[in-house]
């Protein structure tokens, strides 16, 4: 449900017995979770080697914590992306496969992460979007989000594309949106100002108790919207659309085109302006979320709880900017399945590192369990990246597993190794996708194709049938 601030700022009365009741430990041993995350976020940033994009608050937290090169989400749209996070569980185990379900239409006796922090005495605080939101239609409202996962939930609303500023629909007229407001000021009356705030008032409020705090910005999502000034970041001269090589898409599957229909070819043909002004939009809305996060870590200093607070970011899918023609999600293409993570635990080996292994946001569960010294859930499906925060370069996950599912009872899966990606497409245009990262890193030519590569596509197939608990990492 929505609260006001003046709940938000009553609760920390009201929540101090629950806390108190049978609990040995002290709260200060007990770590805070800043839980962050950004949607439609790609890994253009600058701590991921984005030459253009800034992102200075994102890249001092990753030279604090550790930063997955290659964290894999289970499924490339949100909704069931978001609640695959946020169990543990795997898309094939919430049947949860499109925006428009709530984790406890299939899993009502889940406990998911922050409810588990809930019920082991942490205030549990959501402030934006962390369970699946439509952007714009629904911000500001609760449709899908899960009450027993919190103590106090709030939806900030926010004007998103009726901000008064300057912007166009882009692709106007076409089958696809692609609308961006630049505005002057801060944004008091945007979603994701008014998250930042929330979340500033409540690690300020609860200085001398755990907390666990989701907060969910809408940015870089579109409408892209924000400051002015974020825009300026970018002049169009600096910014070089994707140029994908002829006949790019001639050895893609059908299935693959149909299950991102409405976003592929270049949104039914966009000018190189179009597309200089579309990216543009994108890294501003970036920018202005990495602005945002920075307020918050700044509060977390000031108030003295950083040494004492776990702090996770993560997009929750990637994003296509004109990769093989596409400018949205959905696709099983590295762009898409791969996302930016984060982790910032104090006192770890490994900060300040990049990881190269193969993660999954199915591990994320696992691994803020784990950091605030709690018990895992039998069921969980993903694996605790705490060895990796020890040692970023250890040896660990053979592989990482995504699905994404289309009309007419079309499905793609997709195995990633350290060298290969292998997609199977079931249904009624079955087809396979096989790429050398080595030697295509852009995944421009499917070598499915050829016959030169049987062995390894035999050798992915298996990847693929034996699945992710054959894939596990030995610890």
């Amino acid at each position: 449900m929505t609260v006001s601030r003046r709940s938000l700022l009553a609760a920390g009365a009201l929540a101090a017995p629950f806390l108190l009741l049978g609990r040995k430990s002290s709260a200060a041993v007990r770590p805070n979770v800043l839980f962050i995350a950004s949607d439609d976020m790609n890994n253009n940033l600058g701590c991921y080697g984005h030459p253009l994009v800034k992102s200075p608050n994102l890249d001092r937290l990753a030279a604090r914590g550790v930063r997955f090169d290659r964290a894999y989400c289970q499924y490339p749209v949100c909704g069931p992306s978001r609640v695959s996070l946020l169990t543990g569980l795997r898309p094939d185990t919430t049947r949860v496969f499109d925006n428009q379900m709530a984790v406890r239409d299939t899993l009502p006796d889940a406990v998911t992460l922050p409810q588990l922090f809930r019920a082991n005495g942490w205030l549990s605080v959501r402030a934006g979007k962390m369970y699946h939101m439509d952007v714009p239609g629904s911000v500001g409202t609760d449709k899908w989000d899960d009450p027993p996962s919190w103590d106090i939930a709030i939806s900030p609303p926010g004007k998103e594309q009726h901000t008064a500023g300057k912007g166009r629909n882009i692709t106007a007229g076409k089958r696809a949106r692609w609308e961006y407001v630049a505005f002057e000021g801060d944004g008091k009356d945007q979603a994701d100002e008014r998250a930042t705030e929330i979340a500033i008032e409540t690690l300020s409020k609860n200085r001398n108790r755990p907390w666990f705090l989701g907060l969910g910005y809408l940015r870089p999502h579109l409408p892209h919207v924000a400051p002015a000034r974020f825009f300026d970041l970018y002049p169009l001269g600096s910014i070089e659309p994707v140029v994908n090589p002829p006949g790019d898409l001639d050895d893609i599957p059908l299935a693959s085109e149909i299950a991102i229909n409405t976003r592929a070819r270049d949104m039914g043909g966009m000018s190189e302006t179009d597309k200089k002004e579309a990216i543009r939009a994108y890294y501003a809305s970036a920018s202005y979320m990495d602005w945002q996060v920075g307020r918050v870590l700044e509060a977390l200093e000031k108030t003295g709880q950083a040494a004492r607070t776990v702090v996770v970011f993560w997009g929750d899918h990637g994003w296509h900017l004109g990769e093989h023609h596409r400018w949205h999600k959905r696709s099983l293409f590295e762009e898409s399945m791969r996302a930016p993570l984060i982790v910032a635990a104090p006192g770890r080996k490994g900060n300040g590192q990049g990881c190269r292994r193969l993660v999954e946001f199915v591990d994320i569960y696992p691994t803020v369990a784990e950091l605030g010294g709690l018990k895992l859930p039998a069921e969980l499906e993903g694996q605790s990246l705490a060895p990796l925060l020890g040692n970023p370069a250890r040896a660990w996950k053979a592989a990482a597993f995504s699905v994404v599912t289309a009309p007419n009872g079309i499905v793609g899966r997709a195995a990633v190794t350290e060298r290969h990606r292998y997609i199977r497409w079931s249904g009624p245009h079955p087809d396979e996708e096989l790429y050398d990262h080595q030697t295509d890193p852009r995944e421009y030519t499917n070598l499915a194709r050829e016959a030169r590569h049987a062995e390894t596509l035999g050798r992915m197939r298996k990847v693929l049938e034996a699945g992710w608990k054959a894939a596990r990492a030995r610890v």
